[in-house]
């Protein structure tokens, strides 16, 4: 980073162009050309480093993968059989379907909530309380996979919590993506999201291999017994995400000082809500908004869908074993991580949209290759699973960038909010699809061809989305 390290004075308020309803301020147009000091930007980036472990060790590689979808929560008599009979490969297909159905129920919830606890905290001007609210729920889900120990009245618990911290690791990240625009400008903001993304990664890298460190030494000593060592990864997230994203709250300031005049009751939240989402349509100026979550919801459904599954499937797929798996997942993170830091770079220079559909684009293929490839083995996975990892950061941070660029100043919280819902109101299709085909066929291979699926109806429909200007 550029910016100098000096003292930074808030962002003046977008007092009545913004209040007022009127969209002709962009918030990124507060800053200026006034660049944040190096401690607001680094410590917003450690949020996503802190909270990365979640989506990482837990929800993709290690606890969901190798722990909850294994024969460690089926029946013994069907744990017993054969890993290669037709009734264990039926199981195991049986609680990765579990895992997406927790994933859906999760979707809906964010879909009600999200939008409306985002307007809520602009109106008040309390991002950070709400991510302070998002960030704490998500810790407590984490320390509550403690007591989900290996046995088949246990895995539901499991998923609904893996779930919960699904929701709240979004509300939180609705406030999180808020407070970018209160650090970046239109010249900055590309680079920033991108760091942000690939501090996450780059965060998810060092967990994993603090995770191999203790399984290289036989976890230290540790029982294997009821499943100590997963349930204590679990408690080791928690704990990081305690300690790195504490900076956040010190030194990131909120965007914007709140707006008064649109405190209102929880569910009059929801009319002025709708009321929202109609002048984002009809408003020229904001209109761009409007086609671009509708748009963006579907391929980034796609994009969780990829973490959502990805090791289930190098798993049970392609028999990826714990330490490979784990190996994998520090090549996945850390060549996502470079690459989301040098394509917000790229993002500044050509624009957001043209970073997403070449990424998209990408992955398709990629994805596409691992199914109809699936029979050539081990080596279709760490290739085309590691290309797909290479692009999938820079769809995510481009896609924030992208929002950031057409958020009028004032509703921060609100536009990302809706972020969020409309995502989660589309993401009934990954999982679903994944859930779905996996259920018709009992085969866990075809949930592949269900993701690349909506990653290709996402690509069509940003096509036609105006892309924003690069400044």
């Amino acid at each position: 980073m550029s910016a100098p390290d000096k003292p930074d004075s808030t962002p003046p308020h977008p007092s009545a162009i913004a209040n007022s309803g009127a969209v002709g301020v962009i918030g990124l147009e507060l800053r200026g050309e006034t660049p944040a000091p190096k401690k607001q930007v680094y410590s917003w980036a450690l949020w996503d480093w802190a909270t990365q472990p979640f989506n990482t060790v837990i929800l993709t590689f290690i606890f969901a993968a190798l722990y909850l979808t294994t024969d460690a929560f089926m029946p013994p008599e069907i744990a017993a059989l054969d890993p290669d009979s037709a009734v264990h490969k039926a199981a195991e297909a049986d609680l990765a379907s579990g895992l997406g159905l927790g994933s859906t129920i999760a979707a809906f919830a964010i879909l009600l909530f999200a939008p409306v606890l985002g307007q809520r905290a602009d109106a008040a001007g309390r991002q950070k309380l709400w991510l302070g609210i998002g960030t704490g729920a998500l810790i407590l889900c984490m320390f509550g996979l403690w007591f989900v120990e290996p046995t088949p009245a246990l895995f539901w618990l499991g998923v609904a919590l893996i779930s919960a911290g699904s929701v709240f690791g979004e509300i939180a990240a609705v406030n999180s993506n808020a407070m970018l625009i209160g650090i970046a400008n239109p010249k900055t903001v590309g680079k920033i999201s991108g760091l942000g993304w690939g501090f996450g990664y780059i965060g998810g890298v060092i967990a994993l291999v603090i995770v191999i460190v203790f399984y290289a030494f036989n976890w230290f000593g540790i029982s294997d017994d009821g499943g100590l060592p997963f349930r204590l990864i679990a408690v080791g997230c928690a704990v990081w995400a305690i300690v790195f994203s504490i900076p956040i709250f010190l030194n990131v300031p909120e965007p914007s000082l709140g707006r008064p005049e649109r405190k209102v009751g929880f569910f009059r939240s929801y009319v002025l809500l709708t009321k929202d989402v109609v002048q984002l349509y009809r408003s020229p100026e904001t209109r761009p908004t409007f086609w671009f979550l509708l748009s963006s919801a579907v391929f980034r459904d796609g994009l969780g869908g990829i973490f959502a599954f990805g090791a289930i499937i190098a798993g049970q797929v392609f028999g990826f074993e714990f330490l490979e798996l784990a190996i994998f997942g520090i090549a996945a993170n850390l060549i996502a991580g470079v690459s989301t830091i040098l394509a917000g770079r790229l993002d500044d220079r050509f624009g957001p949209k043209r970073i997403i559909l070449f990424a998209l684009a990408a992955m398709v293929v990629a994805g596409l290759a691992v199914f109809f490839l699936v029979d050539a083995g081990t080596i279709v996975f760490w290739i085309g699973g590691l290309l797909l990892c290479a692009f999938v950061g820079p769809a995510q941070a481009a896609s924030r960038s992208f929002l950031a660029r057409v958020t009028p100043a004032g509703r921060e919280g609100e536009i990302f909010g809706l972020y969020a819902t409309t995502g989660r109101a589309a993401s009934w299709m990954a999982s679903g699809a994944w859930t779905l085909l996996i259920v018709l066929t009992g085969s866990t291979t075809y949930g592949i061809l269900g993701i690349m699926i909506v990653l290709l109806a996402g690509f069509l429909l940003l096509l036609p989305v105006k892309a924003t200007s690069v400044r």
